[in-house]
């Protein structure tokens, strides 16, 4: 068990090397999920000699408890929901349609900023690599699951460094391989897992991408 990751780029680091059955394969990308993602999806597409890309996933945070998810949504139109939080906070269909609204615009925003195509990644018949800098409800990288297979990908593999058990376990339902360095119990918050935990800006996601755009891998043959 790993007691704490100094950072996102180690974490990164350490995640490509479970990953390593993924070097150069030419019909693999890794979609890193922003903005905490991309650091460390920045490291492991390096490592692997693949394409990177964001796939942008917005939280449905409950009003009064930002930070309590609802569900999420995703490019491509996909929405999960928590209906056991849902049920138990006795929320409404309109509530949750408010929220969803809110993050439609964050969702939108965040495409243009990152990249210049508005259409979500091209995955179909593809191995998605979808990465995070942590698991605390999963519905992010649920609902990033959700839309990668409706978008057609073959393949989905969902790599983390540290996750819930049963964020973990929900998602080996959803994924054909999930990748966690460390499942402590219990996980109280990812920021508790690393030395340094600083939020990451847009800035340093479009420069991160940038970086990856003139390597060697870069984006040829992906978009």
């Amino acid at each position: 068990m790993i007691e704490r990751f100094h950072d996102r780029r180690e974490a990164g680091q350490l995640l490509a090397v479970r990953l390593e059955a993924y070097r150069d394969q030419p019909d693999a990308v890794v979609l890193a999920l922003p903005r905490g993602g991309v650091p460390v999806g920045y490291e492991v597409a390096t490592a692997l000699n693949l394409p990177l890309d964001v796939f942008i996933v917005r939280k449905l945070g409950f009003p009064s408890q930002p930070e309590l998810a609802m569900g999420a949504i995703a490019e491509g139109g996909a929405r999960v929901l928590n209906d056991e939080i849902i049920a138990s906070l006795n929320i409404s269909p309109e509530v949750i349609e408010g929220v969803a609204a809110a993050e439609e615009r964050e969702l939108e925003r965040r495409v243009r900023a990152y990249r210049d195509l508005p259409s979500p990644p091209r995955v179909n018949r593809k191995t998605v690599i979808l990465v995070d800098d942590g698991l605390a409800t999963g519905a992010t990288m649920r609902a990033a699951a959700l839309a990668a297979r409706h978008l057609g990908a073959r393949r989905i593999v969902a790599a983390v460094p540290v996750g819930a058990a049963e964020c973990v376990a929900e998602l080996r339902g959803l994924c054909d391989e999930v990748v966690c360095l460390d499942i402590p119990h219990p996980l109280y918050a990812i920021g508790c897992h690393y030395e340094e935990f600083d939020q990451v800006s847009d800035e340093e996601v479009r420069e991160l991408l940038e970086r990856v755009r003139h390597s060697a891998a870069g984006f040829s043959g992906y978009r």
